[in-house]
């Protein structure tokens, strides 16, 4: 199994817009709180800076918007500063006070980042991701035309999409960083309903797969895949890895059938870009090996000839299509045929190598036909 690379994500050490659901900090211009807010932030000494902001917190205690404000300002002070641990503690305390800050969240992942804890990072920006799916579901006022509120939705989430942005390839790397199968998966699983749709779909699917064989737990694979195809029925990604799944299974045939024939209609009947092409095989891959559990043998080789045209440019998938290929011409004695797919498959590194050298010597070793 390959698995994904890293995106490359800048930290974001500035202030992002608030919006949707989430119950910004707004300090009024002018008051007794933003005049010292601002003579502290003018502030040169660091060490006085921080009693500053401490000072600010206890006189004000009783101002939730300027005690979150100033718990920010102190995490991101000791960022700066590299003391990682008082920065996180200051954040989720200003987290604490506005939990669907979008800024706060922001703010508190680069910390997680800095102190390259995959748990927080992957925490924080799947609160985040569910912050932005909240600003489509906010119920409509009675007083609110429709055009003007899907104005403001759709003004509230081109605001927010730089920050959601940020947040996924942030959750991303960590899970893809994470050398733990076990967090690795449950990472995975908070992934999956905060960023639905996500650009990184495949990626992630590839991973839950690798995490799930390395955990040994195929029923895991599938109750993964049913609850990312529930939140995401249009999953390509997610069609085609259930579709493998329950190929492998001849009392699953007609769900095998299902997904991947769902998929294929998805990808379209010519696929013509390199993505296209490889959703398309896997999916003829599933329905050969389903075909060859039903022994329905001439139909299967038809999907696997076409699942190898189509992942050409695949190697590491087209090896599974030419194994069963080999598997399905050694079945009706067609041993040319058979022997020209199988030493395709084994000459190609990955988990099928091993196997189709074991069959092609099976089928080498029988009288020719």
């Amino acid at each position: 199994m390959r698995l994904p690379q890293f995106v490359s994500v800048v930290a974001v050490l500035f202030f992002l817009p608030a919006f949707g659901q989430n119950t910004r900090i707004i300090l009024p211009a002018g008051t007794p709180e933003d005049k010292e807010l601002t003579a502290i932030a003018a502030e040169g000494d660091a060490a006085k800076r921080e009693a500053a902001y401490q000072d600010f917190i206890t006189k004000f205690a009783d101002n939730k918007a300027a005690v979150a404000y100033a718990e920010w300002q102190l995490s991101q002070q000791y960022l700066t500063a590299g003391d990682g641990a008082k920065a996180l503690d200051w954040g989720d305390k200003a987290l604490a006070l506005y939990p669907n800050d979008l800024d706060i969240i922001v703010s508190d992942t680069n910390v997680a980042m800095a102190m390259k804890d995959n748990g927080k990072i992957v925490d924080y920006a799947a609160k985040g991701g569910e912050v932005y799916q909240s600003i489509a579901a906010q119920t409509k006022p009675a007083d609110v035309s429709d055009d003007l509120w899907k104005r403001r939705i759709a003004d509230e989430q081109a605001a927010a999409k730089s920050s959601y942005d940020f947040l996924e390839t942030a959750a991303y790397n960590a899970i893809a960083a994470e050398q733990d199968a076990g967090k690795r998966m449950s990472y995975i699983e908070k992934f999956t309903p905060a960023f639905p749709k996500s650009q990184y779909d495949q990626q992630v699917l590839q991973l839950a797969m690798y995490t799930l064989q390395q955990l040994n737990q195929p029923q895991r694979v599938v109750a993964y895949g049913e609850k990312a195809l529930a939140a995401n029925p249009d999953s390509i990604p997610t069609l085609l890895m259930l579709a493998s799944v329950y190929a492998g299974d001849p009392k699953q045939a007609s769900k095998t059938a299902k997904y991947a024939d769902k998929a294929l209609a998805l990808v379209g009947p010519n696929p013509a870009d390199k993505t296209a092409k490889s959703y398309a095989g896997l999916a003829h891959t599933a329905l050969g090996r389903a075909n060859l559990n039903l022994e329905k043998v001439p139909a299967a080789t038809t999907e696997l000839k076409t699942a190898v045209a189509l992942l050409q440019g695949d190697p590491a998938d087209q090896q599974v299509a030419l194994y069963y290929l080999g598997y399905a011409a050694a079945k009706e004695n067609r041993k040319a045929e058979s022997v020209a797919a199988l030493e395709k498959a084994a000459a190609i590194p990955g988990p099928y190598q091993a196997p189709a050298r074991e069959m092609l010597a099976k089928v080498q070793a029988a009288g020719k036909k």
